[in-house]
């Protein structure tokens, strides 16, 4: 029996895209819990918002992280729901021939 596809959302691929172009962070959780370790990062670097932040749980599963002005997200919820996040509404998508991406940043 053939496996039916999961289907991609078109508002979470877009939420991705526009992740991609954030400043990304790569750590590892060592004896933290993951969002501890990322929390304990953000203080000792100084981390503005936006920024994503990937922690290394073990060899094989890392855990992504968004810091925003109102605080720490997991990535896949704000890539679900991005237009809520006023630091990436400045972000403007435009794609060209289906294999450039640029980004453009809104000036108010």
């Amino acid at each position: 029996m053939a496996r039916k596809r999961k289907r991609k959302s078109r508002r979470r691929q877009e939420g991705r895209k526009i992740l991609e172009l954030v400043s990304q962070y790569h750590i590892e959780s060592g004896e933290d819990k993951p969002v501890t370790a990322a929390r304990n990062y953000i203080s000792a670097q100084g981390i503005l918002p936006p920024a994503l932040l990937v922690v290394k749980r073990n060899e094989h599963t890392t855990d992504r992280y968004f810091w925003a002005e109102k605080g720490l997200f997991g990535a896949q919820y704000v890539e679900e729901n991005h237009f809520l996040f006023p630091s990436l509404q400045s972000i403007d998508i435009q794609e060209w021939d289906s294999s450039k991406t640029v980004a453009t940043a809104a000036t108010l």
